[in-house]
């Protein structure tokens, strides 16, 4: 019996990557989930905030909530753009997305449809072919989940827009 348990313990532990592992479905479709919850965040935050607010800063040297906030889509859409191949995306004018909720709402969805067709049109060679993301040669799959992240850091730093004022943030919510 002693002699089967560190068999048995080897063969669980080789066996435990393989089972949190993902097929390239999987992961196309927890990256489409990402976009999609990115999309809802940013959103709540432009319903969130006072339309008089858009153009403050919560600090001079930082850009002001509704910079932030295309920022954070419209980096998506051309970051998509330049590593994955897909065609140009086409955003509504950011001096109406800068100063109204109605073409905030619909800069971000713009970026965000745009960038969600290019990846569910992604061919599984496209994926596992590589891309340069600012300098830095990776998995084209890869600079999805770079993107998640830029739009986390970016989206993040509003929460000081809200706090200057005495607002709550949208709620924090997984995807």
């Amino acid at each position: 019996m002693r002699a089967v348990a560190p068999i048995a313990l080897c063969a669980a532990l080789a066996l435990a990557p393989a089972l949190g592992a993902q097929s390239a479905d999987q992961v196309r479709d927890t990256q489409l989930k990402m976009l999609e919850h990115q999309r809802k965040v940013l959103l709540a935050m432009a319903d969130s905030m006072p339309e008089r607010l858009y153009r403050d800063k919560a600090t001079p040297g930082q850009r002001d909530f509704a910079q932030q906030i295309t920022h954070a889509a419209g980096a998506v859409a051309l970051i998509a753009t330049n590593t994955m191949g897909g065609s140009r995306a086409t955003l509504p004018d950011t001096s109406t997305a800068l100063n109204s909720r109605a073409g905030l709402r619909s800069f971000i969805n713009a970026a965000y449809d745009h960038s969600t067709g290019i990846l569910k049109a992604q061919t599984a060679d496209s994926r596992a072919g590589t891309g340069n993301l600012f300098g830095q040669t990776m998995p084209r799959w890869q600079i999805w989940d770079e993107l998640h992240m830029h739009t986390v850091w970016t989206a993040g730093q509003v929460v000081a827009n809200f706090r200057k004022h005495g607002m709550a943030p949208p709620a924090f919510s997984f995807f």
